[in-house]
């Protein structure tokens, strides 16, 4: 499973939460920073001049790929999603040549730690990650200061996300 944070702050705290989980469960994860990643902007100009390719995506590409599965843990900026993410999935639908293939039928986990609410975000990963083809979990988690992120939430879900069919067999 491949777990991405769309900010370093709580919601890269709550991404080691949920692959302390699954190594519990006895999965294999990943935690991908997409701060730390530093995908420059995606502009038209920027995937000519680069040539549609940039290393920070073709290693989230390689990631969901060789994973299967994928938990995103996400802010709500503005009420929808935070630039980060936006910006990944551009450059992924760009600078990847099977970008259909890489998320058809993808099992995906939605999670946000936000202090503006967060559902309004989870709405939105929720629309675009259906739109990409994915297989959406039907449970969310929506944390924030006054509400911590639910222990059995987050059991549940790692549970739920590797009971589906994997879009892909993982490497082995």
């Amino acid at each position: 499973m491949l777990i991405l944070a769309a900010s370093n702050g709580h919601n890269l705290t709550l991404a080691a939460r949920v692959a302390q989980e699954a190594q519990l469960q006895g999965h294999v994860c990943h935690v991908l920073d997409l701060v730390a990643l530093g995908l420059p902007l995606y502009t038209p100009a920027a995937e000519a001049a680069g040539g549609g390719g940039h290393p920070g995506v073709e290693e989230l590409a390689h990631q969901l790929r060789a994973l299967g599965r994928l938990w995103v843990c996400a802010p709500e900026y503005n009420g929808s999603l935070p630039p980060t993410l936006n910006n990944a999935l551009a450059w992924l639908s760009r600078g990847s040549a099977d970008f259909r293939e890489l998320f058809s039928g993808l099992p995906v986990a939605l999670s946000s730690h936000s202090g503006g609410g967060g559902q309004k975000v989870l709405s939105a990963m929720r629309l675009q990650f259906a739109h990409l083809g994915c297989s959406v979990l039907g449970r969310e988690l929506l944390s924030s200061s006054q509400k911590p992120a639910n222990p059995a939430s987050i059991t549940a879900m790692v549970a739920e996300l590797h009971r589906l069919a994997p879009a892909v067999a993982p490497p082995g």
